[in-house]
């Protein structure tokens, strides 16, 4: 696991979205990745989805030939 990078974080948040540091220390991870337009990337995987790409791969046993 790789540790968060405050200092990219606050020069982020103080700097480039103009926030007191009370203000940015009050937010939580949503909140922060929101006012970092996070909210625009990609929904996380839903199950009815998991199970689309389940049926469209399905897992396959491979015989020793195939390593």
């Amino acid at each position: 696991m790789t540790g968060i990078d405050w200092a990219g974080l606050m020069q982020v948040g103080l700097h480039g979205l103009g926030m007191q540091p009370q203000d940015f220390w009050r937010l939580t991870p949503v909140e922060l990745r929101i006012k970092l337009g996070a909210a625009a990337s990609t929904a996380p995987l839903s199950r009815a989805r998991l199970e689309d790409l389940a049926r469209a791969f399905p897992d396959v046993k491979k015989g020793t030939e195939h390593g």
